[in-house]
């Protein structure tokens, strides 16, 4: 991948990852290689946010990976390429204060009908916390969905 061309943005928020193999679409024959990929990229979460939610979702099929999965993990990769200096930032002011924001996107996961919840956390601009997952219950509306990311991190902050 040192040779790649690098690409400007990661995946669609509306792309639906499908767990469904087809002729097109065949799952792996050596999903270790997937595995390995798929643990280096969960460790570049823990200081590249952009691409947590896209890792996070490519991360459900750890075990039985399509084609299509393995591209897509690839794409990931030639985005970190284009921007290799992004990263968390802290910066010194005058004065703290605190923010927080959330969002939940309703009945997001395809296969369980689960919302995912993300949310960060700030101290004067700087990003010190932050988490994505998926809800552990049903939400009936985004409303809910939504409710429950705001708890979520209002229990992170308090």
């Amino acid at each position: 991948m040192l040779a790649c061309k690098p690409v400007d943005t990661l995946l669609l928020s509306k792309l639906v990852i499908s767990n469904e193999a087809t002729d097109n679409d065949p799952v792996l024959e050596n999903i270790l290689d997937y595995q390995k990929l798929m643990r280096k990229l969960i460790y570049f979460t823990n200081t590249r946010l952009d691409i947590s939610y896209d890792v996070h979702c490519l991360s459900q099929f750890m075990h039985s990976p399509l084609k299509s999965h393995l591209k897509t993990a690839f794409k990931i990769l030639r985005y970190l390429k284009g921007y290799l200096g992004l990263g968390i930032n802290f910066v010194k002011i005058s004065g703290m204060f605190l923010s927080a924001y959330s969002d939940a996107n309703w009945a997001k996961w395809v296969i369980t009908k689960k919302s995912v919840t993300g949310y960060c956390v700030f101290l004067n601009n700087s990003l010190i916390s932050w988490k994505s997952k998926k809800q552990n219950t049903l939400s009936k509306s985004s409303t809910e969905a939504e409710y429950r990311a705001l708890a979520l991190v209002t229990s992170e902050v308090i």
